[in-house]
């Protein structure tokens, strides 16, 4: 009886440090359950450069909440890249209501995602961002997964942002914790992380770890994150995200907040 108390103890505890934090974004206003998909704010956050002043290239990573229920627990990822001279932005996603499931048009890179704000995670700029343009698209006509999508554990937009940045030297991109999908490997068990500075173990999406020197260290259990950021203190908390140091924009852009 002892032992199964133990044990029933610590299935409470571990339900509770996964399932806390999405249920604290649940119950905050951050989490807009009465949204609408037809009436959701899709305006610009002013993120991106105007293309028709910016001639250089250019190439950014987003992040912001999903929509509904769902952001309580996750956040969707997209990439946007612009050539240079290019007057507008092509913006490269994956999204569940579509097949092929890989979405590459041009519009808007920093549209809120259906009522959440984005944050930007990467800004790359000039040559830098001329010489990743070619290899971002190539790697988005190779991903694997383009008639398949499944929202948990993957494979889902943060599987298909994570995958692309894996495949361009160079574009290394730390993703937020609340990227769930972002850990679900196309192949194999054991890669490295998407900023390219440590490694990743993850048995399909549904548990793993990471050890690098920008991510930190993670723990993925059924597709939620838990862990701590060592260079730049913070923890990643299932549903909340960083709470902490924020972390530098990949790229040249300023500093900014990780979700």
């Amino acid at each position: 009886m002892t032992h199964w108390r133990r044990w029933m103890a610590g299935l409470m505890l571990g339900l509770g440090l996964l399932l806390g934090g999405p249920l604290a974004m649940l119950a905050g206003p951050q989490v807009e359950l009465e949204g609408n998909w037809a009436t959701s704010d899709r305006s610009s956050a002013g993120l991106a450069p105007d293309p028709a002043a910016m001639r250089e290239a250019v190439v950014q990573v987003y992040a912001a909440r999903a929509f509904g229920w769902r952001g309580a627990f996750g956040a969707h990822t997209w990439l946007a890249v612009k050539p240079p001279g290019a007057q507008r932005y092509r913006v490269l996603q994956v999204t569940g209501w579509r097949r092929p499931t890989v979405s590459v048009r041009a519009g808007v890179p920093d549209r809120a995602w259906y009522g959440s704000l984005p944050a930007l995670i990467a800004d790359y700029r000039g040559a830098q961002a001329a010489a990743l343009i070619p290899a971002i698209e190539a790697a988005v006509e190779r991903y694997p997964f383009r008639d398949r999508y499944r929202v948990w554990p993957g494979p889902n937009s943060n599987t298909f942002v994570a995958w692309v940045i894996r495949q361009v030297p160079g574009l290394e991109v730390a993703l937020p914790a609340t990227a769930i999908g972002k850990d679900y490997l196309v192949s194999g068990w054991l890669a490295r992380t998407p900023s390219d500075s440590g490694y990743q173990f993850s048995f399909h999406g549904l548990l793993g770890a990471t050890l690098a020197a920008v991510e930190g260290i993670e723990v993925n259990l059924l597709g939620l994150t838990l862990g701590v950021d060592v260079a730049r203190p913070a923890l990643k908390l299932p549903g909340i995200g960083r709470v902490g140091l924020a972390r530098p924009i990949a790229g040249a852009g300023p500093v900014g907040e990780d979700g």
